[in-house]
């Protein structure tokens, strides 16, 4: 009871812990039949919004209960730098958000939020659904408050939604945010925004304070699986030597043997395959004799229609300190990992 008034006093428009202080009010006259034990006549004028505060309340016990395995991640973060400071992986079915910092030892759970997702559930597909889509994001800038109306809370970090994957299955829409929530409310219903994630002001800034747009994935799965690094090292290995094939075949100058990491179904702006070879073409010529070095490379997973793998990293020709920054869209094709797009997004 004492941590119950101390909350409603410091935190008013927390309407979930206002239930809950009522309901221990109650509690001290008779048995209560159900959580949420309002009167009749309040309960009939507020029916959904109790049964939202009851899924909140749910999906914030669970939370509590059911905590991730000691040291596991999400099994869609293969192989980040050091450079990436911090990764995002959010479970819409526990609506819930998971904040990893990235430190000598890889990656660590630091953080976990409440978090709304849109009004529909999961799964975006097209622009106004009301849904959150799911895949491996990056966030591409951050907003502050004063950039914003109240409606955004303490500020906003944008995911670059659709992403080239996205856009390849025909998914529309735009405007997908990690965000706050108006002054007047504490935190949202676990299914209430237009399809952005949504959690309370406090810890939204506090992720706002720590992570940096552009090398920040943001993961966002129907269902997180958690996996121990241990057990994903052999793939991790895979797919970094996969990768360096890709490398060492750009700087033989082989046209024929780079090709070959490529699917047949790529493109990159306005470019099929049979232009984007022609490019590889004059890239290759330019490069050939020089040598070829990999920067911060990471390594993200996806399974949807098939396995997908975002690969970014720098590339940094011999003789030059700075290079491009590139995005990789592979794919599986007949059981081989096949390069269906590759841009430069710096």
């Amino acid at each position: 009871m004492a941590k119950a008034e101390s909350l409603v006093r410091d935190v008013p428009n927390f309407q979930l812990a206002q239930l809950v202080y009522g309901d221990l009010l109650l509690a001290r006259t008779h048995t209560l039949p159900t959580m949420g034990n309002a009167p009749a006549a309040l309960a009939g004028k507020a029916q959904e919004r109790l049964t939202q505060l009851r899924v909140e309340a749910n999906r914030r016990l669970t939370a509590l209960r059911e905590r991730p395995p000691e040291g596991s991640l999400p099994a869609q973060f293969i192989s980040l730098p050091a450079t990436t400071r911090h990764a995002i992986a959010v479970d819409a079915s526990r609506s819930r958000l998971y904040l990893f910092e990235n430190g000598p030892d890889g990656l660590r759970l630091i953080a976990d939020h409440y978090a709304s997702i849109g009004k529909l559930g999961p799964e975006k597909s097209f622009e106004g659904d009301q849904r959150t889509p799911l895949g491996v994001y990056y966030i591409t800038s951050r907003l502050d408050a004063s950039q914003l109306t109240d409606f955004y809370g303490a500020g906003a970090l944008p995911l670059n939604y659709p992403n080239e994957y996205d856009r390849r299955l025909g998914r529309t829409g735009s405007g997908i945010w990690l965000h706050g929530v108006p002054s007047d409310s504490y935190a949202r219903s676990p299914e209430s925004t237009d399809g952005c994630v949504a959690l309370a002001n406090p810890e939204l800034q506090s992720i706002l304070d720590q992570v940096q747009p552009r090398t920040t994935p943001v993961v966002i799965a129907r269902s997180l699986q958690w996996v121990t690094p241990t057990k994903v090292e052999p793939q991790r290995r895979s797919l970094q030597n996969m990768i360096e094939g890709w490398r060492v075949a750009r700087a033989s100058g082989d046209i024929g043997r780079v090709m070959s990491f490529y699917s047949p179904q790529f493109s990159s702006g306005n470019k099929d395959f049979t232009r984007w070879r022609q490019s590889v073409e004059r890239d290759v010529s330019e490069l050939r004799g020089k040598a070829i070095e990999l920067k911060d490379l990471a390594i993200l997973g996806w399974q949807d229609k098939g396995d997908i793998l975002v690969v970014t990293f720098g590339e940094v020709a011999g003789g030059q300190r700075t290079g491009s920054v590139k995005r990789q869209y592979w794919g599986k094709e007949g059981g081989l990992w096949k390069i269906f797009y590759e841009g430069v997004i710096g």
